[in-house]
């Protein structure tokens, strides 16, 4: 998401990173490109022209004049104001209420709410240690019913059973008493997928929420559609007292224009992100985060908060007793590292949350998620004996290896020339001074600073 935006933003802000002097007229230069940028990215008009205009009172003013680095305050000025637009900081699930805590996802047919409903019901279970429950009250889709039953067993949380012929407030009242006789902290209730001038289906989600009195009234929508994401949000809230949305496929956003409209529209947060398919791709909304990777500043809270959910510690803490006592890292530690990088959403999710990847052009193309799964079949085309000692593999098995992975033998060899560069680094890393030794050697791995450490680039798979 904001792939398009990150790139006219920093291009038009680096104009004035570095000014010694800023002038009514240069700012208005940089606005203007700032303000088509954000037009492009699908952000409503309202939005835009309010943030232009804060961010030029604040710039033109004492605030940047009397600054000994104007081009760095007018930067900040530009985040603080994205952070204001998004809503300031990460607006948590108010789940204080006797459990259980009844959570309602309303909003447009296939926006993606019972996948949401999964999604959340795995994010409180693992990350905020809550025992769930769902139910769906789609009465006009059963297949509605099934998929939430499926992403239930699957994530290991309570499906509370409803069918069609029952009526939506008796399917949540039932699932209500199921989930307070089960001693639930959360009960999470699907609805139908409905359009906003659908006033029959409009009543019955108002009559519902009346009905079950929840909580968390949450507005799933899909963020691909751009401002009238936050349009259809205003729409909702008209009807029901919404305390926060759920933008769904952000990763299939290029624009971003959801994200940067719906609080200013709709005055309800954001409170979580769907970033993928899989069931744990739900993220909460930090405005600050987000206004740092737009701009190109990274994100390595994320990061690390990802690293520190996603890394098998006992596997990183064998790995590192194996380096200190002198031992080789071999193919089977490269597939581990391999195996952990794809768990942290893989190596693209990576380097967007990496300070200034904005900038460095290709990267995306040179360093993708494909080049890892090839690189893994190879490995796993290997004897335990060769990932082991891969010195033995010579050209018969190079051909097998290679065949048995559907790839070339080319392939095969730029991997074992990457996994010697990253033994030496490993080396490195396990000696005394590593850390500085591992971090010069690391200096030339991105694209444009030459390539891999020894001189080897990414393979081009």
């Amino acid at each position: 998401m904001f792939d398009n935006l990150s790139e006219r933003l920093t291009s038009s802000l680096d104009r004035v990173r570095g000014r010694a002097k800023l002038t009514e007229d240069n700012i208005k230069d940089v606005l203007r490109e700032v303000r088509m940028a954000l037009l492009e990215a699908d952000v409503a008009l309202p939005v835009v022209k309010d943030f232009i205009n804060s961010v030029k009172e604040r710039a033109v003013g004492t605030e940047v004049t009397r600054s000994l680095s104007p081009g760095q305050v007018f930067l900040k000025i530009v985040k603080q104001e994205l952070e204001s637009v998004m809503g300031q900081e990460n607006d948590e699930l108010n789940l204080r209420a006797t459990p259980p805590a009844i959570i309602l996802l309303a909003g447009l047919q296939g926006a993606g709410k019972t996948t949401s409903a999964g999604k959340l019901a795995k994010y409180l279970k693992e990350r905020q240690k809550k025992s769930v429950a769902v139910v769906s009250a789609d009465v006009y889709r059963p297949a509605a019913i099934k998929q939430l039953e499926t992403l239930a067993n699957d994530i290991g949380v309570d499906f509370v059973p409803s069918d069609t012929s029952q009526k939506p407030i008796d399917i949540a009242n039932g699932a209500i008493e199921y989930a307070k006789k089960s001693h639930k902290d959360v009960l999470i209730v699907d609805t139908a997928g409905r359009l906003a001038i659908d006033e029959d289906m409009m009543t019955e989600i108002k009559a519902l929420h009346g009905a079950i009195n929840p909580v968390e009234t949450l507005f799933v929508v899909d963020a691909m559609t751009g401002q009238d994401a936050a349009n259809t949000a205003k729409a909702f809230g008209d009807v029901l007292p919404l305390t926060g949305v759920i933008l769904t496929k952000t990763d299939g956003d290029a624009r971003g224009g959801a994200a940067l409209s719906v609080r200013h529209i709709t005055g309800k947060p954001i409170k979580f992100l769907g970033v993928g398919e899989k069931s744990e791709a739900l993220e909460p909304f930090y405005p600050d985060r987000l206004a740092s990777r737009i701009l190109g500043m990274g994100d390595m809270l994320s990061l690390i908060e990802q690293a520190e959910q996603k890394i098998d510690k006992d596997k990183a803490e064998k790995l590192a007793g194996k380096m200190k006592k002198g031992k080789s890292f071999d193919l089977e530690d490269f597939r581990e590292q391999l195996q952990q990088m794809k768990n942290m959403g893989g190596m693209t999710s990576m380097l967007d949350k990496l300070p200034g990847m904005g900038q460095l052009g290709d990267i995306q193309d040179k360093v993708n998620d494909k080049m890892f799964v090839q690189m893994e079949a190879l490995i796993n085309s290997m004897t335990p004996a060769e990932r082991r000692n891969p010195d033995v593999i010579n050209g018969s098995r190079k051909k097998r290896i290679s065949a048995g992975a559907g790839l070339q033998v080319q392939d095969l060899n730029r991997l074992l020339k990457q996994h010697k560069q990253m033994q030496k680094m490993m080396k490195k890393f396990s000696s005394k001074g590593g850390m500085k030794k591992m971090m010069r050697g690391m200096s030339g791995m991105m694209p444009g600073g030459g390539g891999m450490p020894g001189g080897g680039n990414f393979p081009k798979f």
